[in-house]
């Protein structure tokens, strides 16, 4: 293991320092010091959220029965600019505080040789400055830009019907409706979109760690060469999966409760979201795949090859009673008596081709998978499937 105290060395964080970051800075929005979460998120739910309710209430169509649908019936609205937003903002903090903590682990772990320690180190570097890169905030900018321009306003889209301040058959939008379209919901997704590019900066990082010469070890109790600890690295964006899961499921309750949607047509919809959503955040990890595959194959043959030598030495003194000239293999005290042999290749065969268990699985599945849960408790005895599916692995 290398020296720890080179560990704030390798730091890097996909969150501080870039284009936006310094922009946030320079307004006020983010302190000298730290990353002004807090301020950030309450800053922005307020202004995607409270002029839409001030608005409603003001025209009556916030949650007065004049109209068919108030303001106060659109879950998705609620939750995506009152709780998906500063969700999705307090997960640059966790995602700033798991990866500045494990990226460093590769060196002072001993996977980054010393003769390495200057390639690994431009590897951080040059995601850095693909990080503090103007062009992928340009191409965020052109989506969100053409999203909005792609989508405008029209009399069926059920979720601007309490802005509605013509007749039931004559569309015109009000303040609060034009608000939603062109301040609201491109923030959302504008954040949305931020939190995949960092996402695909990690893989862009993680690509260029994988194609150095690590030092993976095959026996490491991890399953993983040594890399287990990646299995962490999911949990920084367990926040942006359920601020994302949590806006489809609103969304979808609203159609539920009041348009008379049957959650069980959902099932097929439910299952590839969340299908797509943990291969996507789980992505940057598979990476690694090549590399832990090809390390497993070359040591099921090494360590296959040692356990035969082992046993072949053993059955010739204890079975065959002859004598044994060189005894250095049956001596050596890291490989033991023969169940020691015999668990150094156990553990090869269970190498994953993956640093992905069950903590980075869950750390995705289950953010995902709790909104959604709830939205099919609508109209299905969830408490009673869940108790029948415990006492089924009970």
């Amino acid at each position: 293991m290398n020296n720890g105290q080179d560990e704030s060395e390798f730091e890097i964080s996909l969150v501080r320092d870039d284009l936006i970051f310094r922009f946030y800075r320079r307004i006020g929005l983010i302190p000298k010091e730290g990353l002004g979460i807090v301020r950030r998120a309450i800053f922005f739910a307020v202004l995607t959220w409270l002029p839409l309710v001030l608005w409603a209430y003001l025209s009556g169509t916030a949650i007065q029965d004049r109209i068919d649908e108030p303001l106060l019936r659109h879950f998705g609205i609620h939750a995506r600019f009152l709780v998906a937003i500063p969700l999705l903002i307090f997960g640059e903090g966790l995602m700033h505080k798991v990866i500045t903590k494990l990226i460093p682990y590769f060196y002072t772990s001993g996977l980054i040789r010393a003769d390495q320690r200057s390639l690994f180190k431009q590897a951080l570097q040059n995601t850095l400055t693909l990080r503090d890169s103007s062009m992928p905030w340009v191409v965020i900018s052109a989506i969100v830009f053409t999203t909005v321009a792609l989508q405008p306003p029209y009399q069926e889209m059920h979720e601007l019907n309490w802005a509605n301040t013509g007749t039931p058959t004559a569309f015109n939008l009000g303040f609060g409706g034009w608000w939603m379209l062109f301040v609201s919901r491109p923030i959302f997704v504008a954040l949305c979109w931020v939190s995949l590019w960092r996402l695909a900066l990690l893989f862009v990082l993680f690509k260029r760690i994988a194609v150095l010469d690590l030092e993976l070890v095959p026996t490491h109790p991890d399953r993983a060469g040594g890399l287990g600890f990646l299995e962490k690295i999911p949990l920084a964006f367990s926040l942006c999966v359920f601020a994302i899961s949590l806006v489809l499921a609103s969304r979808l309750a609203h159609e539920v409760v009041y348009h008379g949607l049957q959650v069980q047509s959902l099932k097929l919809l439910t299952v590839v979201f969340l299908i797509v959503i943990v291969l996507l955040f789980l992505s940057p990890l598979l990476v690694f795949f090549p590399k832990l595959s090809a390390a497993k194959r070359k040591a099921r043959l090494e360590y296959g090859a040692l356990v035969g030598d082992h046993g072949r030495l053993v059955h010739k003194r204890w079975i065959r009673h002859e004598p044994i000239t060189d005894e250095s293999l049956l001596q050596a005290p890291e490989i033991g008596p023969v169940a020691d042999a015999l668990s150094l290749y156990e553990a090869v065969i269970q190498m994953r081709a993956a640093p992905i268990g069950k903590a980075a699985i869950l750390s995705i599945a289950l953010p995902a998978a709790l909104p959604l849960i709830a939205l099919f408790a609508i109209q299905v005895p969830i408490k009673e499937t869940l108790l029948k599916i415990l006492a089924s692995l009970i």
